[in-house]
């Protein structure tokens, strides 16, 4: 069994299971007062949670209306803590996302940010952890358990899929207290994140074939490239990640416009190329971007809505899904890569990690690689 693929099935039924607590603790998490308060918002985390934090900052600006700035933990921690515009209490929030709540650069960026003055909410499954301690605020995000016969380690689809719902709610509440959006709306809002629970069963139903056949015409590639523009970064960023943990193959996310000032130049003509978008205001660029890939040999595999059709019929394949909210796209349009890598890796025979070989000792916090152990910047004031 492919403990990635079951993962994914899974995730229209955890969006209904967890909704109503995730909906309730984006109500209760953050007081009226403070979201009344409010200038600026910034979204930290690494790996899985800084791809969430991307693919949500557009719903953030639409909805609660405020300028918002998502950052690596350590861009964030190191780079932005000590420059925080300072226009009176409660002005800035920074919310740390960390599913185990061990990530030391996001228990980094959390006290570097109350260090600064800024209000601090920590978005984690692990309420006992040091990133739920550093948070003025605590986001406890449900984590139902998950088992797969054989207990195979698997990258992780469902805990990045639920971080984005409760991200996603949070900016809706955020809007509704200050009235960016209206009661009804913000209502309504709910009742489509919900109702994508539907949308993603068809997404799965319609394209899971379809991607078994693509892994096998694209199984001599050596290389992957994912494309995606405002929350769709986002998603390119996390695909590739799903490729690099599941099948070990070198793979970029990359922006939409940046594929063509550099991508565009690359030696190997023939790298698989996904373009994701959700159809809105990345469409045209696209548009080009596909005509460009083509042109000089890019295999192009386009992930968007069933109503991009010019697009589509520029492609050597389209992966599609009925048309949603740009602003809630991520949500469905991480579906795709999941898959894509889940089946790569099978029909390579590679385990999942690496088996955690080679120095890939997850113990300590990540082997060498530290994430768990790297030392504290003590202070932004240097």
């Amino acid at each position: 069994m492919n403990s990635l693929v079951e993962q994914v099935k899974s995730m229209p039924d955890l969006l209904r299971e967890t909704f109503q607590t995730l909906d309730e603790r984006a109500r209760l998490s953050l007081h009226p007062e403070l979201i009344l308060s409010l200038k600026r918002i910034y979204i930290t985390g690494c790996g899985d949670s800084h791809h969430a934090a991307l693919s949500t900052q557009l719903a953030f600006e639409k909805l609660a209306g405020l300028p918002t700035l998502a950052a690596t933990s350590l861009d964030f921690a190191r780079y932005k803590a000590g420059f925080l515009p300072q226009s009176g209490p409660n002005t800035n929030l920074v919310i740390g996302i960390s599913v185990s709540g061990s990530v030391a650069r996001t228990y980094e960026a959390l006290l570097l940010a109350r260090e600064a003055g800024a209000t601090t909410l920590s978005l984690t499954a692990t309420p006992d952890s040091r990133v739920a301690s550093a948070g003025d605020v605590l986001f406890q995000v449900p984590n139902p358990p998950f088992e797969v016969p054989g207990g195979e380690v698997s990258p992780g689809a469902r805990s990045f899929f639920i971080n984005q719902v409760a991200l996603l709610l949070m900016a809706i509440r955020i809007g509704e207290v200050r009235g960016t959006i209206t009661t009804p709306q913000a209502n309504a809002h709910r009742e489509t994140l919900l109702g994508l629970a539907d949308v993603m069963e068809e997404t799965i139903q319609r394209n899971d074939a379809a991607i078994q056949h693509l892994v096998k015409d694209w199984q001599d590639a050596t290389e992957f490239v994912f494309v995606g523009g405002g929350p769709n970064f986002g998603i390119a960023l996390f695909s590739a990640a799903k490729v690099l943990e599941a099948s070990g193959d070198p793979a970029l996310g990359q922006d939409t416009e940046e594929w063509a000032h550099l991508q565009y130049f690359a030696r190997e003509r023939t790298t698989p190329t996904f373009l994701i978008t959700a159809g809105d205001r990345d469409l045209s660029r696209v548009d080009e971007v596909v005509v460009a890939a083509k042109q000089i040999g890019r295999r192009v595999c386009v992930i968007c809505p069933e109503s991009a059709k010019e697009i589509i019929a520029k492609a050597d394949a389209a992966l599609t899904f009925s048309p949603v909210a740009e602003m809630f796209s991520a949500l469905v349009t991480q579906i795709p890569g999941e898959l894509f890598s889940a089946y790569r890796a099978e029909a390579l025979g590679e385990p999942f990690f690496r088996d955690f070989g080679g120095g890939r000792d997850p113990e300590g916090g990540g082997g060498i690689s530290r994430i768990r152990t790297s030392e504290y910047w003590e202070t932004w004031k240097k």
